[in-house]
């Protein structure tokens, strides 16, 4: 069995590791899709199809590597609280599955652009209004999935307080970036006319890199001893 200190790095590499290739994904197709102009996302998709394509498997990469990463966190907390520890891993097992459900519509977006089958039986204004629909679908679905980013953070926050392996302040950073992420969501839905908030919201998400920080350099300091207990079964002395 890993001690808890190992079990942190492992944990902070699977996170950082995680992390690194959904960014990267995220960052190519911003750089690809035209939100609303049809004819210049199928362009560019189509110039730059192994980059896309790449993009897609780190995606595929990303979500496993997120639920691998829950069930490490998992080993390392569970002992604070074990129903706030499956709570954890849950939210992130949904994230996942919805992660992977909308990557279909990217992978749909990217076989439509380059099959010529496609133009052929839609035409070319056809086939281009198709693939916007999936890469707008696709952007949709990672935006419903906002929520459970926040969702698991906020279990694992708990945690990170109760374990006593971290500083009560890496708790507080985690219950900021869940909240960052659930309120996010709830603008992008609720108050779209808001949008430009959401950027100074994302600034509360910068709690992870914290806690991922922590995890890699220190790892999990050791837990306080429990106070002793005097048994109620000692016999009393007796005096002579």
């Amino acid at each position: 069995m890993s001690s808890p200190k190992t079990l942190a790095r492992i944990a902070g590499l699977l996170y950082l590791g995680t992390s690194v290739p959904f960014v990267f994904a995220v960052q190519v197709r911003s750089r690809i899709i035209e939100p609303g102009d049809a004819t210049d996302t199928v362009h560019n998709i189509r110039a730059s199809a192994t980059l896309f394509r790449v993009a897609l498997v780190a995606d595929l990469v990303s979500w496993a590597g997120f639920l691998v990463t829950a069930l490490a966190l998992y080993l390392l907390l569970k002992h604070a609280n074990q129903v706030a520890a499956l709570a954890m891993v849950a939210f992130v097992a949904v994230m996942v599955a919805v992660g992977y459900s909308n990557t279909v519509n990217q992978y749909s977006a990217l076989t439509i652009a380059t099959s010529a089958e496609y133009a052929n039986a839609l035409g070319r204004a056809g086939t281009n209004a198709m693939v916007l629909i999936f890469t707008d679908v696709q952007g949709n679905g990672l935006d419903i999935n906002e929520l459970f980013f926040g969702l698991w953070l906020l279990p694992l926050s708990y945690l990170v307080i109760k374990s006593q392996y971290f500083p009560r302040v890496i708790g507080v950073f985690l219950i900021i970036a869940g909240l960052s992420w659930i309120a996010q969501f709830l603008v992008i839905l609720l108050a779209p006319s808001l949008k430009g908030v959401i950027s100074l919201l994302g600034v509360g998400s910068d709690g992870e890199l914290v806690f991922i920080g922590w995890l890699l350099v220190r790892g999990a300091r050791g837990r306080k001893p429990a106070p002793a207990v005097a048994s109620s079964r000692e016999s009393p002395s007796v005096a002579i």
